[in-house]
């Protein structure tokens, strides 16, 4: 872990850090929400996302490999806010609408996932890495297409109010 960020490569090593973080916390965040939903689909979308965030931690330590780097983990505060947000919310919330306040938090993780991936991406571009940019391109892919899903579940929630 660096103390300060001094080079581009530095700092990229610890965002590329950071997302890492992200998605095992979001893994772990994915039992959480199959444990709480109450409806079949939603626990079936949580965890087909599941099995798509252990291919994107794969591909987050390949990129690491494809740097020359060591695999590290960096915090993501982010990421952890909203899993504390996200736990707090379920709690204080009544079974029979728990659903649509785990698809709410889930649409908010997958924008988060979403910028980290379009940075990282620019990043590695720039840094003339086309082959991190495919690793990191298919996890983006994926993180778009879960919350084109969520945020068609969370309509489908919405029109049951």
């Amino acid at each position: 872990m660096f103390e300060r960020l001094n080079t581009p490569q530095e700092a990229y090593n610890y965002k590329l850090g950071a997302a890492l973080k992200m998605e095992q916390t979001v893994l772990d965040m994915l039992d959480d929400n199959c444990e709480e939903a109450h409806d079949e689909q939603l626990r079936q979308l949580f965890r087909h996302h599941q099995a798509e965030t252990r291919q994107q931690i794969a591909n987050i330590e390949q990129a690491f490999a494809l740097m020359g780097w060591d695999v590290d983990t960096s915090p993501c505060p982010a990421i952890e806010g909203l899993e504390k947000e996200g736990k707090a919310n379920v709690k204080k919330t009544d079974d029979a609408i728990v659903d649509g306040v785990l698809l709410q938090g889930a649409a908010e993780v997958e924008h988060h996932e979403i910028g980290v991936y379009e940075n990282l991406i620019i990043t590695a571009r720039a840094m003339g890495r086309p082959d991190v940019a495919r690793l990191l391109e298919q996890n983006l892919e994926q993180e778009r297409h879960t919350l084109r899903e969520v945020l068609q579940a969370e309509e489908r929630q919405a029109a049951m109010l």
